[in-house]
């Protein structure tokens, strides 16, 4: 598919830059056009960008290439800035990448050498070129202006061995005007050219008199010999300064210049000397490597969005019709607080000007269930009080001021895992982070403030006077401590046996983001049986395959994915094309990452999982009590090996989104966990008679309910999220069903226990910032005795 061939280069093509400017009819995109060398292009661009949309969308959900490149530092100096490298080479590559006519394209530094260049868009045809182009070296050379270049050129006229070419500059009051020149057409030999190979440096400094920035250039010894031969037979000529065929400069030749020194004056503004110095020093002067390469083509985006809605919405109106039929007007009151949450979610992801990924999606799914979980327990708490034959109004307003303490605790355990999500994640699974982050904050805004905004009002004009719930559970008194020996034990040797079935299967666990290599997904229009592909695909020597069919939920839909070795993934599409052709294979995403980058990613992983249980263990043992956070790490640790092993069990790979959504069930665990810890903590304070373990059985009865419901509605979420949320997004809501039933059955039976164990059975003493420290010691001591 050629340039021209796709919408946006048929636009370009049908306009004359010199006879129709687009910014005639777009003149607010004036200053756009102005500052690029090919003005409706430029126009293009931003109206493309313009036309997506306020939210962004991440390539899975749009299609496009994504590239990480790196920079070959070997030969650069030690003391050289590798930053000051990096943006040089961005700026190089941006000009490369904007002649693709992508919207909104993402060219960002990455670590010290690497650069991530996002394509939204871009087909699989025209890929290859993107490729050629970025790891292509950029081509600096030094050729002269024809001495007539401007009589020539205003008869519209070519002299032999020369080309036109543009030049862009700027005049004094800042206008920008572009004239041409006939530059020499440089055919000589390679080796007697002065290129950018021959640059030593060049730099930005002052003129002493004019005070105008000038470029000082200086070349190595075979340039400076070269330079010395031009400048002494072309005194008074023009120097012409190109760059991947594209003239930048083309200053005067004053007189000859013997050691090849030399400083280029004109009409530079700053960005001009700058951007002209960072050209000549070309950091791209040996090709960049790419190392990592994920390409999802338009119609698996498509899906990927159509599915993510669909599961969205599902969510979204199961959990509300659960918190109508069982909280009544309550719960009324609560979906107005969904339906605001999911409206401000999108305006603040607008406002950012984040980029919506599938894991994004997944993110917004789950705050659905989430949004509920403070709800659940501010009504639960209004409950109680109501059965304590308190007021309407008292029993509201002490409903929210009791679920306070609980709500901040559980909310912030689960920003602490978001908040690393967003800092030390990238692509989708930083766009996670953000939309998981954001959700948190404002389902706590919309839970403590909008609600009970609602319910005051409708008490001051008498709209309301008492408040039905449904209940799920009434008193209940189990023993749990009965058989938390047998429960203990049980969880721990299915994690061995599960951990175990994934240490056997050895390198097979790791997905291509972790072992590195090539990940193909294809649709087809007949199958093949696994045995006859892999039988072909052994043929190509490019180690042992990895291919499974997998299906849709919902659609019934099969696609093909294939993991080789890196780099293989183009041989082995085209063999299975070759072999099996009324398969009629179609090539909808394809993951090239290499060995180096898939190590990076899984030490990321890990270092962000020990800060989340890090950060998770001292805010817990701050809040209450160092038992307690022991408690807490212990029952995470235990159901993110839970999870991992029935991932493992069913035949799954590990892949980054995967990061995301473990640290997510560090965040409920912990979540579900400080409900059943701040009601022990209460009732500590309180003085509840009763030896540890009773205080301890007894809250876990008292927030039975509540545990229940909350688990719930994630759980319905979570169900919607793997049931419709498409092939694309499975195994990251598989991880949530998973990690939400098992979270809810170690806050009962693992992190209560250990606390209780780690105690002796003892009471320990446990600090609260709600009461004073003289009511808290008194308390305290009415509670020993």
């Amino acid at each position: 598919e050629s340039d021209a061939q796709t919408p946006y280069g048929a636009l370009l093509e049908s306009v004359d830059e010199e006879t129709n400017s687009l910014v005639t009819y777009f003149p607010d995109l004036e200053k756009v056009a102005e500052q690029s060398r090919e003005p409706n292009r430029a126009v293009l661009n931003k109206l493309q960008e313009r036309a997506s949309g306020k939210i962004k969308l991440g390539l899975d959900l749009q299609g496009g290439t994504e590239f990480r490149v790196r920079l070959d530092t070997s030969q650069v100096d030690s003391d050289r800035d590798l930053g000051g490298l990096v943006d040089q080479a961005i700026e190089i590559l941006r000009k490369r990448v904007d002649r693709f006519g992508v919207a909104e394209p993402v060219i960002m530094p990455e670590g010290e050498s690497r650069i991530r260049i996002q394509l939204p868009g871009l087909s699989e045809a025209t890929k290859e070129s993107a490729r050629e182009q970025i790891q292509r070296a950029a081509y600096l050379e030094f050729r002269m202006v024809h001495p007539d270049s401007a009589s020539l050129m205003s008869k519209g006229l070519l002299a032999p061995g020369y080309e036109e070419l543009e030049l862009q500059q700027e005049d004094e009051e800042g206008n920008v005007f572009t004239r041409s020149l006939l530059v020499k057409i440089n055919d000589q030999p390679e080796e007697e050219k002065l290129t950018g190979k021959n640059v030593r440096r060049a730099f930005v400094a002052r003129h002493q008199v004019t005070n105008r920035p000038e470029i000082h250039l200086e070349f190595d010894t075979e340039g400076a010999l070269m330079f010395k031969n031009i400048t002494t037979e072309n005194v008074g000529r023009q120097f012409g300064i190109v760059l991947d065929g594209e003239l930048y400069s083309a200053p005067v030749i004053n007189e000859p210049i013997p050691d090849g020194r030399c400083s280029i004056s004109g009409g530079f503004s700053t960005r001009e000397a700058y951007e002209l110095a960072n050209i000549l020093e070309n950091p791209l002067e040996t090709p960049v490597e790419i190392v990592e390469e994920r390409g999802v083509d338009p119609s698996l985006g498509q899906d990927s969005i159509e599915s993510g809605i669909k599961a969205t919405i599902i969510g979204m109106v199961t959990v509300a019709v659960f918190m109508l039929v069982y909280y009544m007007m309550a719960g009324m009151v609560a979906n107005v607080a969904l339906i605001l949450n999911i409206l401000f979610l999108l305006g603040a992801l607008s406002v950012m000007d984040a980029t919506l990924t599938l894991p994004g999606i997944a993110g917004i799914v789950l705050t659905i269930g989430m949004a509920v979980d403070a709800n659940v327990l501010i009504f639960e708490r209004i409950r109680e009080e109501l059965a304590l034959g308190k007021s309407l109004k008292g029993s509201i307003s002490a409903g929210y001021d009791k679920a306070f303490s609980t709500i901040l605790d559980a909310n912030i355990t689960t920003l602490i895992a978001s908040t690393i999500l967003m800092y030390m994640g990238s692509g989708p699974v930083k766009g996670f982070g953000v939309t998981l982050t954001t959700g948190v904050i404002i389902s706590m805004f919309t839970a403590l403030f909008v609600t009970r905004l609602v319910f005051e009002t409708m008490m001051k004009r008498n709209l309301i006077s008492s408040v039905k719930m449904l209940q799920l559970l009434g008193t209940t008194k189990i023993d749990f401590f009965k058989v938390s020996k047998q429960a203990f034990i049980a969880s721990w040797v299915l994690i061995i046996i599960g951990c175990g079935f994934g240490a056997m299967r050895g390198g097979d666990v790791m997905g291509v983001d972790f072992a590195g290599g090539d990940s193909l997904t294809l649709k087809f229009e007949e199958r093949v049986d696994v045995d006859n592909l892999r039988t072909e695909i052994e043929k190509l020597d490019v180690g042992a395959p990895m291919i499974q069919y997998q299906s849709d939920l919902v659609s019934g839909q099969e696609t093909l994915q294939i993991t080789t070795e890196f780099e293989t993934g183009d041989q082995v599409e085209e063999a299975l094309k070759a072999a099996f052709p009324d398969s009629n294979f179609f090539r909808i995403k394809l993951d090239n990452v290499g060995p180096s980058v898939g190590n990076e990613i899984l030490i990321s992983a890990l270092v962000a999982t020990f800060l989340a249980l890090f950060g998770i263990l001292v805010y817990v043992a701050f809040r209450y009590e160092f038992s307690f956070s022991i408690g807490a790490v212990i029952a995470v640790i235990h159901d993110v090996l839970m999870t991992m092993g029935w991932f493992f069990l069913t035949g799954r790979e590990l892949s980054a989104p995967m990061v995301a959504a473990i640290l997510t069930i560090i965040g409920f665990s912990m979540n579900d966990t400080i409900v059943i810890f701040d009601r022990i903590r209460e009732d500590i304070h309180s003085g509840a008679r009763g030896t540890f373990r009773e205080i301890i059985n007894q809250a876990l009865n008292k927030t039975l309910s509540r545990t229940v419901i909350t688990s719930g509605t994630s759980l319905l979420a979570a169900l919607s999220l793997y049931i419709f949320g498409g092939g694309v997004i499975n195994d990251f809501a598989f991880t949530f069903v998973i990690g939400i039933i098992t979270g809810t059955y170690s806050s009962i039976y693992i992190a209560a226990n250990i606390v209780h164990w780690w105690n002796k059975g003892q009471r320990p003493e446990i600090h609260s910032t709600f009461i004073s420290e003289e009511e808290g010691k008194v308390k305290t001591a009415a509670a020993q005795a």
